[in-house]
This record gives structure tokens, C-alpha cells and sequence, in this order.
């Protein structure tokens, strides 16, 4: 596959993850969190905030790596 491909698949797929990934986190934040203290809404959200970059971070390999290889 050319590499451009490659980085145009991975754009799309990481702009699609992100948008779905921050749906999921507002809907849990939303429906759980309101009725908990706001320690657990500081760390709901610091993690949440956090975690969208690892499947993006297995991604970007893939997406630079060089055909040849």
C-alpha cells in the first residue's frame, strides 16, 4: 500500500475514533457522574482525557512505516 493511502486511511480512522471515543466519555460522564463527588469527576475525566491516545498511539506506527520493510 502507497504511503499516502496509508496516511489518509489513518487520518480518517483516527478522526472517526475520536469523534465516537468522545461520545462514549460525555455519555458515561453525563448518566454516572453527576451524583458523584468531584474527586471522582476530576480523575473520571483526567483518565478519559487520557486514553483516547492509546489505540491512536498503535495506529501511527502502521502508519509510517515504510513499505519496504
Amino acid at each position: 500500500m502507497r504511503p499516502h493511502t496509508k496516511k489518509l486511511i489513518g487520518t480518517l480512522v483516527i478522526l472517526v475514533w475520536l469523534v465516537i471515543y468522545s461520545l462514549i466519555a460525555m455519555g458515561i460522564g453525563v448518566r454516572i457522574l453527576p451524583h458523584s463527588g468531584p474527586l471522582l469527576r476530576f480523575f473520571y475525566y483526567a483518565a478519559a482525557g487520557l486514553v483516547w491516545i492509546v489505540p491512536v498511539g498503535l495506529l501511527l506506527p502502521w502508519m509510517y512505516r515504510d513499505p519496504r520493510s
